[in-house]
């Protein structure tokens, strides 16, 4: 019998060739020592970005109700302030303007460097603006009488967050429910995240070359090579063990205790999670891929991962990778008896202990469920 879904956990592996998904200061590669063997990483904060901003089918934002949110440090110029303020007095913005940054990225907001990239809700900048558009109204084309308006909506208490979301759904949209969100300036509208996501790293010692390349001068055929730039990057290859934690309680808490859109978001997450690929260099390498193996368990018990699977490196091939996962799955089970139900979608013929077989539709159709179940049990 399967035990309460507290707790839903997400394995896959996923192979690419001659790419470069994800790099740091330098350009190169990011890389994760483990198993005293350098294996290419892929960051948490890289695929999450890639999910949650996936133009795609089943992309977030397909999802009825999940309110659109913006990361960035210059909601307040680029959302609240358009095209209906651009006859006002440019004095009378800048004192309204002054204001809002300041309740929004903290005292030192008018400078942008000094502001936090903060997750806003649509249901935020909503009231931003309506807000901006009262003060503008109510100064009638003074700029003191602004300056003194703003300072009394702060002084009401109205210039945090938490106030600008009151009754809301989804304070930092579906992107803070999911994800959540830390205000250093404003604390009390900081967003647990009930969505946990692994770096992903190789399975096996990372594989990586330099790729020498030259752009050539299409007119400058009279010159001995017409390489107009020569240029040197790093391609990687590798087969990643990727891990994801969805805290369903959680979830269900910052969706307001909406089941069905609970479900959507699940349903759609698997898909993203399977379907879409991080990287860089598009346009000269098509890094583009789909999950060879995908395995979801939903149970009442702390979550772990599986990558103590892979401290030993082993081939980069997912048959003998899947391999060793069923092997070191057989010895937690063996072990701790956790009893979680299990889905498994495989390009590779090889069981998975306790898991039932299907395609992605059929995992994903099983995620969507559990949020409702979790409900019926009384969460």
């Amino acid at each position: 019998m399967m035990t309460d879904p507290r707790f839903l956990q997400i394995h896959f592996l996923a192979p690419y060739t001659a790419a470069l998904l994800n790099r740091d200061d330098s350009g190169l590669a990011k890389r994760l020592p483990y198993g005293d063997t350098l294996r290419t990483r892929v960051s948490s904060q890289c695929l999450k970005r890639h999910w949650r901003l996936a133009d795609d089918p089943h992309g977030l934002h397909t999802i009825a109700g999940a309110d659109a949110a913006y990361r960035s440090r210059e909601v307040i110029d680029r959302k609240v302030f358009g095209a209906w303020s651009a006859d006002i007095d440019p004095e009378v913005i800048k004192a309204v303007r002054e204001a809002l940054l300041k309740a929004v990225y903290g005292d030192k907001g008018v400078d942008k460097k000094s502001r936090q990239t903060l997750l806003l809700g649509q249901v935020e900048v909503d009231y931003l603006t309506e807000t901006a558009k009262h003060l503008v109204a109510e100064a009638a084309g003074d700029a003191k009488a602004a300056k003194a308006a703003a300072e009394a909506w702060a002084k009401a208490g109205k210039a945090n967050l938490k106030a600008m979301s009151e009754g809301a759904a989804l304070p930092g949209g579906l992107t803070g429910a999911l994800f959540g969100r830390m205000v250093t300036s404003d604390p009390k509208a900081n967003i647990d995240a009930p969505v946990h996501v692994a770096h992903a790293f190789t399975v096996h010692a990372e594989e990586a070359e330099s790729d020498y390349f030259i752009a050539a001068d299409d007119l400058a055929r009279d010159e001995d090579t017409g390489a107009d730039t020569i240029q040197e990057t790093e391609l990687t290859s590798g087969l990643f063990y990727g891990y994801v934690v969805v805290d369903l309680p959680g979830l269900l808490a910052n969706l307001g205790g909406d089941a069905r859109l609970a479900g959507d978001v699940l349903h759609n997450l698997l898909y993203l999670i399977a379907e879409v690929s991080p990287g860089a260099k598009l346009g000269s390498t098509a890094p583009y891929s789909r999950a060879a193996f995908l395995m979801v368990e939903a149970g009442d018990r702390q979550p772990r991962s599986l990558a103590e699977a892979f401290r030993m490196p082993c081939a980069a091939n997912t048959g003998v990778a899947v391999g060793k996962l069923v092997e070191h799955l057989g010895a937690l089970d063996a072990a701790y008896a956790t009893g979680e139900a299990r889905r498994v979608m495989s390009l590779a013929n090889a069981d998975v202990p306790g898991a039932e077989r299907g395609t992605l539709a059929d995992l994903a159709a099983f995620v969507r469920g559990l949020p409702a179940q979790l409900v019926g049990q009384g969460a």
